[in-house]
């Protein structure tokens, strides 16, 4: 303070002693911040209300309350905690730590926070979950960020590594469209929907483990995503529905028929996937869309799974074959075979492994991995050192992110070629 700083942050327990120990010389530019830290978990809202006024009897200049997230939907209660003091004119800083709090560090623009925090780099975080300065301006455009911003994100565990987050989130900038696209980390995706059900979270990219359980969340679904049985995007209407779709599915099958047609001329008036046999690996959301999608362009179908029950329903469901991942070993009934794996067999920070043995892969002439973390898969890898065509991740993304875009957005026309180049560029 004697050498002019514009604020010190005191902590609550020691308040007191130190506003005695000033005995009225702070100096009249100089700003009191008095914190509470909670690093186990986030404190009812009436709580939270009480320690603002706790906090305020001391003479803070400005609140400040940091709490920990056990779940992504203790944020709402220090959203609420935010809104109440704007209303009441009481400066705050409402910040809630961890993965799961994350989202409090960016929103917290939107809701009256006083102010956030941020690392100067990665690696020198002060606190768990804090961004550092850079994505926050630049990735999260937090400057832009105020009462009337639209709320989108991508639910599901894990979501850090999603390339949603900076395409998106550059897309709307780049159209000008006011909102932001964050990382919901969520174990439960019925509780986090009837939590942040306010009209401003406007929709959502739905990913695992959840695609399936959205079907059950959602007040109109699609015809195409009730055949498949899972989604991957919701959007709010202005009643306040949820609306459910599946745009997984245009996009594989896009990304895979597209590599066919650049390697061999083929009728542009049908599918190539016409008649071939394709192979899905998994039985998951994922793979309920791939499969459903080739079974749509005339493909024969084959699903493996590592529990042969749930190969067998999805078998059912499509009118395709099942086989155990054992059998898929030594499967070789025809030339030119499609293989597409639809697990997370290969994701970061698992990327050493493969749904499937290199001596298996020389059955197939196409071979698509869903994983796009990391670009290239051990699976990719090894299927290319066999000589066979292979399809990433990110070309499916590539698709798929523009057809959410333009429901998130509300029809806005997507920048395809910003999409295409974020998405593609600095993935390793």
């Amino acid at each position: 303070m004697e050498l002019g700083a514009e604020y010190v942050d005191i902590e609550l327990k020691v308040a007191d002693k130190f506003l005695n120990f000033l005995s009225g010389r702070k100096p009249e530019a100089c700003k009191l911040i008095v914190s509470f830290h909670n690093y186990e978990y986030t404190p009812s809202v009436d709580e939270l209300l009480s320690l603002v006024d706790q906090i305020q009897a001391t003479g803070a200049d400005i609140v400040k309350i940091a709490t920990s997230a056990t779940e992504i939907d203790d944020v709402s209660r220090m959203f609420q905690v935010l809104v109440h003091c704007q209303a009441k004119q009481v400066p705050i800083i409402g910040l809630v730590m961890k993965e799961r709090g994350f989202i409090s560090q960016v929103l917290c623009a939107k809701y009256g926070g006083y102010l956030t925090f941020a690392s100067l780099e990665k690696g020198k975080e002060s606190a768990p979950g804090q961004p550092t300065v850079a994505d926050l301006i630049n990735k999260y455009n937090i400057r832009q960020i105020g009462p009337d911003t639209k709320v989108i994100g991508i639910i599901g565990n894990p979501v850090s590594h999603s390339k949603s987050l900076t395409v998106q989130n550059q897309a709307f900038r780049s159209v000008g469209f006011n909102g932001v696209f964050l990382p919901f980390l969520s174990d439960d995706l019925v509780k986090f929907l009837k939590t942040f059900s306010s009209p401003e979270y406007v929709g959502f990219s739905c990913t695992m483990p959840h695609k399936e359980t959205a079907v059950r969340c959602c007040d109109y679904l699609d015809p195409i995503a009730r055949d498949i049985g899972a989604i991957n995007t919701i959007v709010r209407r202005p009643d306040g529905k949820l609306a459910g779709y599946n745009t997984d599915y245009t996009g594989a099958i896009s990304a895979i028929e597209d590599a066919i047609r650049a390697s061999q001329p083929i009728d542009p008036t049908t599918s190539p996937l016409a008649r071939r046999l394709f192979v899905v690996i998994g039985a998951g959301g994922a793979a309920k869309a791939v499969a459903y999608g080739a079974k749509e362009k005339g493909a024969r179908v084959v699903i493996a799974n590592r529990t042969f029950a749930r190969a067998q329903e999805l078998a059912r469901l499509i009118g395709g074959t099942a086989l155990t991942m054992a059998e898929l070993e030594s499967y070789h009934p025809e030339d030119g075979m499609i293989l597409a794996n639809a697990t997370s067999v290969g994701m970061y920070p698992n990327v050493n492994g493969t749904p499937l043995s290199k001596e298996a892969l020389g059955n197939y002439s196409i071979v698509f991995d869903a994983v796009f973390v990391p670009k290239e898969t051990r699976l990719l890898r090894e299927a290319a050192e066999c000589g066979i065509k292979v399809v990433n991740g990110l070309e499916m993304l590539a698709r798929l992110v523009v057809v959410q875009f333009e429901f998130f957005t509300g029809g806005m026309p997507a920048p395809q070629r910003l999409i295409r180049d974020a998405i593609m560029t600095n993935t390793q």
